[in-house]
């Protein structure tokens, strides 16, 4: 059985999705799901442990050997995210019954497991696979799945905020599929790896630069990269707080490893830099992000839409990381990469347990919160804390570790850029803690969240505070990584 455990990742929550729309009653489609994220989150354990003790583990799909068939390739990378995105996965789908019940109607319930399920099945199929058009299959069905999670919000904006997000993911899906479709006529495989070893002996430089100039494209609609964050706000804004949650922790997450497995793994990113400066470009693009978009969440009154455009921000650090385009610059993406997935999860399933109590997440509805929901916004204050990147906390490391590869390129600007945007993060996550802790709610009782709201919320909590203190998993798993893309395929 632990032979099959690679696809195995990908198969159980593809399976348990529809097995879910069987199930009538809400609380019976939840339960499956917990089981079916636990079960994926063991899976991703073994594989991580397995990684970390004896390598890379390929599995040929079918009994195909690569490159005439799919293989899914597990490495010291796609290890780590894999662990990350169902450590997410359990954290949102036990919260996910409190929250839904105080946001959508009870119909609604079963068609949410079912879509988180495979939203879940697409983003593990898209880190597991060693096949790029593989990689397009998954983009699809997470992508489908993501709109109508959107979709599902309680009013009619969200409607409208899943057909932006449904006519950007097309365009970058498209130029995604473009990009490919130029690399098999070029070399007459999908694989990975046979793409790596055949690429850098290619005459046709040129083609090869307009097909990585399609894969960033797409790849950047999904990642949200600044000035391509249009859909972002407002997708995580209207969606439910759950669905918010998964895709703010996970989605985009993904959308950067894959850009990092095609930029540092398949392509080579010294042979990427020679036709066009990517690194520059991402640098640039990254700064911008992390400066306009935290000055655009001063100005929203709206918790869910302050953390959303912090997010596109924080998006900015990761991508700043990948154009240093050393080994410590790309360990620090990494690290921020798995960190703000713990800060943006904690965050946002703090907000659906305001949503849940008040229903709201106006800055208006968190007034008195400090009192009337301290556990709540303990942990929110803590998730604010490491977005922040406040010493001991999880975002303190990644800040941390970008400034010393910044340093080590001799780029002061940009860790004067990442001390700006902390204080620029720090000015709106004031405007959160004065609001709740210094300001008086009216007469209206306001309860503690429920119990099932609260424990994930402060697993997540904790987990930015024990990754804060105790590295050893994500600096490591980090270092192994980066060290792996940078020094090539064994």
């Amino acid at each position: 059985m632990l032979n099959h455990f690679a696809v195995l990742q990908v198969v159980v929550p593809l399976l348990a999705a529809p097995a879910c729309l069987i199930l009538e009653r809400a609380r019976a489609a939840w339960l499956f799901a917990c089981l079916a994220c636990l079960l994926s989150l063991g899976i991703s354990i073994v594989l991580f442990m397995q990684v970390q003790a004896s390598g890379p583990i390929s599995y040929a799909l079918g009994g195909w050997d690569a490159p005439w068939g799919i293989e899914y390739r597990i490495d010291a990378l796609s290890s780590f995210v894999l662990l990350l995105i169902n450590l997410v996965a359990v954290a949102v789908v036990i919260a996910a019954n409190s929250s839904l019940a105080a946001e959508l109607p009870e119909p609604r319930h079963s068609p949410f497991y079912v879509l988180l399920l495979l939203c879940l099945a697409g983003l593990l199929g898209i880190v597991a696979t060693g096949d790029v058009f593989n990689v397009f299959v998954f983009l699809e069905i997470s992508s489908l799945a993501t709109y109508a999670l959107v979709a599902l919000g309680r009013d009619r904006r969200a409607l409208f905020a899943a057909y932006q997000y449904l006519i950007v993911g097309t365009i970058g899906a498209t130029f995604f599929l473009i990009g490919i479709g130029f690399l098999y006529s070029l070399t007459g495989t999908l694989n990975m790896a046979d793409l790596a070893q055949r690429l850098p002996g290619l005459e046709e430089k040129r083609l090869v630069a307009a097909a990585f100039g399609f894969i960033v494209i797409g790849i950047a609609m999904k990642l949200a990269l600044f000035p391509l964050h249009g859909w972002l706000p407002d997708a995580y804004t209207h969606a439910p707080s759950m669905a918010t949650a998964f895709l703010a922790a996970s989605a985009t997450k993904v959308a950067l490893y894959l850009f990092i497995r095609m930029y540092f793994d398949v392509l080579g990113h010294e042979a990427v830099n020679a036709l066009f400066p990517v690194g520059t470009l991402f640098l640039v693009l990254g700064s911008a992000a992390v400066l306009l978009a935290s000055l655009a969440a001063i100005r929203q009154d709206n918790v869910k839409r302050i953390f959303a455009l912090s997010s596109v921000g924080q998006i900015g650090y990761l991508v700043i990381g990948v154009g240093l385009s050393s080994a410590l610059g790309l360990q620090a993406a990494l690290l921020h990469l798995f960190n703000h997935a713990l800060i943006k999860a904690a965050l946002f399933i703090a907000v659906a347990a305001v949503i849940c109590r008040v229903g709201g997440s106006r800055l208006e509805d968190f007034r008195g919160l400090g009192r009337a929901m301290p556990w709540t916004m303990g942990a929110l204050v803590i998730g604010a804390l490491s977005l922040i990147g406040v010493p001991l906390t999880a975002g303190f490391v990644s800040k941390w570790f970008l400034v010393l590869a910044a340093m080590e390129a001799g780029m002061w600007p940009l860790v004067a850029l990442v001390l700006i945007g902390s204080f620029i993060a720090l000015f709106y996550v004031w405007r959160i803690v004065e609001v709740a802790y210094f300001q008086q709610r009216e007469a209206v009782a306001v309860g503690e969240a429920p119990l099932m709201l609260l424990i994930p919320l402060w697993v997540m909590a904790l987990a930015n505070l024990y990754f804060g203190i105790d590295t050893s998993l994500t600096v490591g798993g980090s270092e192994q990584a980066a060290n792996f893309l940078m020094g090539g395929r064994p």
